[in-house]
């Protein structure tokens, strides 16, 4: 990760193949060092140092010619790679892509990354993931670097270096896959099967197929606005929770039916990446999977579950396939948001949760139903109130650098919209299935059960954002400030884990503090 960091920063300075040359020997030479562990370790963390710098490079391809090109049009083949949200307007599409074939003048462009968005043309079908679509626009390079809360900026860190903006496609030159064609058929039947029975209510079957399906385009423009608002609108986006309350149903449901372990595994993961294509397989999405068919698989090894390493595992795997996923927001407030939660968030529990057990004094012998009760239920709201207050730093710095907004009333909205938005998922994976099976009727009061839930979140997110302080408009005053911010936090977190939290070294306070000293000096409040 710092190799990428490195190479990101250096990039014009020094010739890819340099950098990767001096990694690979430097990591070769660690192997006669082994003897020395300093020595050993020092030479493989800078090979590999090395290595990500020039790998960065290669994975950007970026030309210097193309720096200052002016705007032009150009007509381009583009295979379709990933859509965005769905247009209001069904005439309209965007999405990233590869281009395939270009004129011949603009022939460097074919390999590229591009994003793309226009009209279609008057009988032109609507592309899906693989499509391979002609279309012409005003072609424009994306700045290389961009601030981090611009659409440029995001383009920028994904590693598109152009843009087809004000185009129209024009035909489709080749048929998506048919695989993506039936992912493409089972989404509209689930988008079809969660509005059963609430045709009369539009604006709770947009939340509950944003919340089941990451639709966020089904959200109204005034939803849109309360859930950014309030720090909840990650519940639209499919990512951690949504992968991890499917797992949970799925491996209840194979349990009851007394599926075999390793048969129980492969289904969860076979099913769990069916719904992430379905869903159009965003990164976030693929990397909540990865950490979940991990800790489901280390469990049915029997293998010690460390939290923490499979955490490194999945970020790993992900930064071989795709290195340029670490400088997106999706990947640095996912993993930043569950290192969070693992390495401050569970001990600030277990500790909360020993200082003021209830019934202390009273030997757990005589303890009655009761009391055991009411010990869960103690355990489960200090729990989720401990992981609340353990991600808000984390929140709060990323939701500055990339959104321009600072939502410290986010813990409190989220400790009622997750448990809320988690029974609206069930609900609508099981009118999904009761409709598949030919029960409509069972569908219907799946839905109803479902949209119960998610009217609760709808009304009480609008009135919550009517109190003062629960949002402010914030920014860095330099980008930089923003990340080296977070980088400094994600340090403490990780040393307050080594040692413990133990109280010589300041406790669970040092990520709060310096959070609080980063929105005092680093970052400002403008109106409106």
């Amino acid at each position: 990760m710092l190799g990428l960091v490195t190479g990101k920063l250096i990039d014009p300075l020094l010739h890819p193949g340099v950098l990767v040359g001096v990694g690979v020997a430097l990591a070769g030479l660690s192997a006669w060092g082994t003897r020395c562990l300093g020595a050993w370790a020092l030479g493989l963390g800078a090979g590999v140092l090395c290595v990500g710098a020039g790998w960065y490079s290669v994975c950007r391809h970026r030309l210097p010619e193309w720096e200052g090109r002016p705007p032009r049009e150009a007509v381009l083949v583009v295979q379709v790679e990933r859509l965005f949200a769905a247009q209001k307007d069904p005439r309209k599409a965007g999405g990233l892509g590869r281009v395939v074939a270009a004129e011949s003048h603009l022939a460097s462009l074919v390999g590229q990354s591009i994003q793309f968005s226009g009209r279609l043309r008057s009988g032109v079908v609507r592309p899906i993931r693989s499509s391979v679509m002609e279309m012409v626009g005003q072609l424009e390079v994306v700045p290389r670097t961009a601030p981090p809360a611009t659409f440029d900026g995001y383009l920028a860190n994904a590693g598109v270096n152009f843009k087809l903006t004000r185009g129209r496609i024009l035909k489709e030159r080749a048929p998506a896959q048919a695989y993506w064609r039936w992912c493409g058929r089972l989404q509209a039947a689930m988008g079809k099967a969660v509005a059963l029975g609430l045709e009369g209510q539009p604006e709770l079957v947009g939340v509950l197929r944003a919340v089941l399906l990451g639709e966020i385009s089904e959200l109204s423009e005034r939803q849109d606005v309360w859930f950014t608002e309030s720090g909840t609108l990650h519940l639209f986006s499919v990512s951690g929770l949504h992968i991890g309350v499917i797992a949970m149903a799925l491996s209840g449901m194979l349990a009851v039916l007394r599926a075999p372990p390793w048969a129980r595994l492969a289904l969860i993961v076979l099913l769990l990446w069916l719904y992430v294509d379905i869903t159009g397989r965003a990164p976030s999405a693929v990397r909540a999977f990865l950490m979940v068919a991990l800790l489901h698989g280390a469990k049915v090894a029997r293998l010690p579950a460390n939290t923490v390493s499979m955490l490194v595992v999945s970020a790993m795997i992900v930064l071989v396939v795709d290195p340029l996923q670490l400088f997106s927001a999706s990947f640095q407030m996912s993993y930043g948001i569950v290192l969070a939660l693992l390495v401050l968030g569970l001990p600030l529990a277990q500790a909360w949760e020993e200082r003021w057990a209830p019934f202390r004094e009273m030997p757990r012998t005589l303890w009655t139903w009761r009391h055991h009760m009411l010990v869960s239920m103690w355990k489960s709201v200090v729990g989720a109130v401990a992981i609340g207050v353990a991600t808000m730093p984390v929140s709060l710095v990323t939701g500055v650098l990339y959104f321009g907004l600072a939502t410290p009333g986010a813990i409190v909205a989220n400790l009622v919209s997750i448990p809320l938005a988690s029974i609206g998922m069930l609900g609508g994976l099981a009118s999904v299935v009761a409709s598949g099976c030919g029960e409509a009727e069972l569908g219907i009061v799946f839905n109803h059960a479902a949209a119960l839930a998610l009217a609760g979140i709808d009304r009480g997110v609008e009135r919550f954002v009517e109190i003062p302080g629960v949002s402010w408009v914030a920014q860095f005053r330099t980008s930089w400030a923003g990340f080296s911010a977070l980088a400094v936090l994600i340090a403490l977190l990780l040393a307050g884990f080594q040692v413990s939290w133990a109280r010589r070294a300041g406790g669970f306070w040092p990520p709060f503090v310096f959070t609080g000293l980063v929105l005092i000096f680093l970052v400002t409040f403008p109106r409106g």
